[in-house]
């Protein structure tokens, strides 16, 4: 195909999901540095890590344009600003794993860091998730099991497939994140200085996600992208979420015999394609997100292999 188009936008972290969704059936693998690629008759669209996103070919202007208002909904939202000496309050901190991956669970945790236990958090060697390897993360997890609070949502395949019929991936993760807040602020013997989320959709989209959830956590809630480097209470949480995300994976290669990968590039597809081969495509809904659009590509993989 000629490009004969360029425009690059920047969106929202929100807007973002809503792009992927709406070019999820036409992805195709994305290049270095970007998250997701989809490509449509006349047009490729690429989201980078940096949040920009490149349209290119002949309708690249008119494509772009679609996305025009939300361009301007999130130029008038300020940025996230903490209070002075933010990072050592007492904190709950809160973040999401697996949900850019094709298999296993969305999982969310939130960890609650005192004042008094930033210190020896830190010494336990918590920090940045994506610093640290799968080992590591176990290691640390084992160690912040039994020194801070903390609660978990876990949205099992079975049960994710089902509601997402239903409601965004965008929604079903704000009810995680509600959904754990709640239960942690109920078990907590005193209440935080504030509550950090670490943001996947601007606040009021986050608030009408959960609009009829009969209890809502909204007191001193904070949302910021990068929270892990903000506080350690949010490194804490997405280092926990991660180790259960990795336990999960590891008991549902268990029950394929086959190692799943994760993330939701070319070998996840080559091994969707096998699993459907030897256990049939009804497996997917019991070990994969099957709104991905792998699930369309590992089908036709299977076809070939036949």
């Amino acid at each position: 195909m000629l490009l004969l188009g360029n425009q690059v936008i920047k969106l929202s972290v929100e807007a973002q999901h809503a792009l992927i969704e709406t070019y999820s059936s036409q992805a195709v693998n994305p290049p270095p540095h970007a998250r997701f690629c989809a490509k449509t008759p006349s047009c490729v669209i690429t989201v980078y890590n940096s949040g920009k996103v490149m349209f290119q070919g002949r309708t690249a202007e008119q494509e772009a344009a679609k996305w025009g208002d939300a361009i301007q909904k999130t130029a008038s939202v300020p940025k996230t600003t903490l209070p002075d000496g933010f990072s050592e309050w007492s904190v709950v901190g809160s973040d999401e794993v697996g949900k850019g991956d094709y298999f296993g669970p969305l999982v969310v945790v939130a960890a609650y860091v005192s004042s008094d236990n930033i210190e020896l958090v830190k010494e336990l060697g918590v920090k940045d998730s994506k610093l640290l390897s799968d080992t590591d993360i176990k290691r640390i997890a084992r160690d912040l099991h039994v020194t801070i609070p903390y609660q978990k949502a876990t949205l099992h395949n079975p049960m994710y497939n089902k509601m997402q019929r239903t409601m965004t991936q965008g929604k079903m993760t704000a009810i995680a994140h509600n959904a754990a807040l709640s239960a942690l602020l109920k078990k907590l013997d005193q209440k935080p200085d504030a509550i950090l989320i670490d943001q996947f959709a601007e606040k009021n989209v986050y608030y009408r996600h959960l609009s009829a959830e009969a209890a809502v956590v909204k007191d001193d809630v904070f949302f910021s992208t990068k929270a892990e480097g903000l506080h350690v209470a949010v490194a804490a949480a997405s280092i926990l979420a991660r180790a259960f995300f990795l336990k999960e994976m590891d008991r549902l290669s268990q029950t394929t015999g086959i190692t799943l990968p994760k993330g939701a590039g070319a070998k996840v597809d080559e091994v969707a394609a096998t699993i459907i081969k030897q256990h049939g495509i009804e497996k997917l809904n019991e070990i994969a997100k099957v709104h991905f659009a792998n699930t369309k590509k590992a089908v036709r993989l299977s076809e070939l292999k036949r």
